[in-house]
């Protein structure tokens, strides 16, 4: 029978619409070449992610500290999928750890010590394109058939990074002026030269051993953790409102109170910063799916601080005149060890699970009148309730019970110093009250007057800290 013109039923696609059978009579593939290209290209996806989340905390630029967040967790995700699928084709142990050729170790090394704007360049213009070819080169010579599973996630690859790397490429349009970009193109060669000594990244072409002359990666890596803001964030240091202490005040109403948990989830951007260190920190101390998980919250982490940026919108105000606090990720980056970190974390994630936590807030967004607040409020609790379940996860196990860990982690968050009272006397900030005139402005645009008792509220972090907790 002719393969090329092989019948169907009533000329019904074949093999379940994979390929024609003209295709699937070819037989120039095998596991082993399979496995070889996913470990090139999980090789690379490793690295790429951990020089996003190295990158979160001391980027200053909002839009670029909250991308970053987003495709470290699409990257995560594509090296998840990698992983199962080398899993299925392979007894342990996988290599999935192992350098798969030296020069590809040397591009990215490149990279992770490059400065700010070169390791733009070199993840959204030399690294995640070449991953988006080698999956290309993946879908298409792969067996159809016998593969199948290899070709859908190479597809399912190459379509969410590519968003990726088209966003990476319109964000070094708009922050690179062209001079800058051509006098890094020699180091741009020089990633290419080691992607050429590669056998492109996934080794199809012609290898050599030769290593290129380092550039960045001469010097030793430095992981910065202190977290940075751009220059839209004013008055960083100042905790003269404490939004929770409002929030759960009977006196004041839903439609006031939203405007402070816009300011909560705008705040969370200090999150991220943080959650990256412990990534960061920890490492391969922890499995990969720790990281699969934690990197899934600290997205939406990032995701919630959106929120309150486009609530704010929503609301014909400017978020930029109100001073968005980061001193909580400062400093538990620069007092915790990120054992301690992910203590507090897992504490402070537990206290939002009762009635007075994230239902709450639904509850007011819900009365407030305002549906876009109860719609964010809807899905901020149920992201807080995933990650209660994260934490339970990998937290808990660690100590010999619940109560143990929870009185670890208050204990730890009890250590930090708020500084509050310091950051006054050096003339980082006055702490000064923003809140009356946000209150103001809001009530102007919503036509009524303000409430006295509202307008008067002048509660700070000097005290207390933001589960309400007095500070000793």
């Amino acid at each position: 029978m002719d393969a090329k013109n092989y019948p169907t039923y009533r000329g019904l696609p074949p093999l379940a619409g994979l390929c024609s059978m003209e295709e699937a009579v070819q037989c120039d593939w095998s596991v082993e070449a399979s496995v070889d290209r996913l470990k090139r290209i999980h090789y690379v996806l490793k690295r790429s992610y951990e020089i996003l989340i190295s990158r979160i905390a001391s980027e200053p630029i909002y839009e670029l500290k909250t991308a970053f967040t987003h495709h470290a967790y699409l990257v995560a995700q594509q090296i998840t999928l990698i992983r199962g699928r080398v899993s299925e084709m392979r007894e342990p142990p996988l290599g999935l750890d192992k350098i798969p050729h030296p020069t590809l170790e040397m591009m990215m090394k490149e990279i992770q010590v490059a400065p700010s704007i070169e390791g733009m360049l070199g993840i959204y213009q030399v690294a995640l394109p070449a991953v988006l070819d080698a999956c290309q080169r993946l879908r298409d010579e792969a067996h159809p058939l016998a593969d199948a599973p290899t070709v859908r996630i190479a597809k399912l690859m190459h379509f969410e990074l590519l968003e990726v790397v088209q966003f990476g490429c319109k964000a070094i349009d708009r922050l690179v002026e062209q001079p800058y970009n051509a006098q890094c193109e020699s180091w741009l060669q020089l990633l290419q030269a080691c992607l050429d000594a590669a056998g492109s990244l996934d080794g199809t072409q012609l290898q050599s051993d030769d290593l290129p002359e380092p550039h960045f990666s001469k010097d030793p890596y430095v992981y910065e953790k202190h977290p940075q803001r751009d220059e839209r964030f004013q008055d960083s240091y100042n905790a003269g409102v404490n939004p929770e202490a409002f929030l759960y005040d009977e006196r004041f109403s839903p439609r006031d109170k939203t405007l402070m948990m816009y300011y909560k989830r705008l705040r969370e951007l200090d999150v991220p910063e943080m959650m990256s260190s412990i990534l960061v920190e920890l490492g391969d101390e922890e499995p990969w799916e720790f990281h699969d998980e934690m990197v899934r919250q600290m997205w939406d982490e990032a995701r919630h601080a959106m929120m309150g940026e486009v609530g704010f919108v929503a609301q014909g105000i400017d978020w930029q005149k109100i001073p968005i606090n980061f001193t909580w990720s400062r400093n538990l980056n620069l007092q915790l060890s990120a054992r301690e970190r992910h203590g507090v974390l897992f504490f402070i994630e537990q206290g939002l699970m009762p009635r007075t936590g994230k239902r709450y807030e639904w509850e007011v967004g819900m009365e407030s009148g305002d549906p876009l607040s109860g719609l964010f409020q809807d899905f901020d609790w149920a992201d807080e309730v995933l990650h209660a379940q994260i934490g339970r996860r990998w937290y808990v196990p660690k100590f010999k019970s619940l109560n143990e860990a929870l009185q670890y982690g208050d204990d730890c968050w009890s250590r930090v110093l708020s500084h509050w009272r310091d950051y006054l006397e050096e003339g980082l900030t006055a702490h000064r009250n923003w809140w009356p005139e946000l209150y103001q402005e809001a009530c102007r645009n919503w036509g009524k007057q303000p409430d006295a008792a509202a307008l008067a509220f002048s509660t700070t972090y000097e005290n207390r800290r933001a589960d309400l907790q007095e500070l000793s």
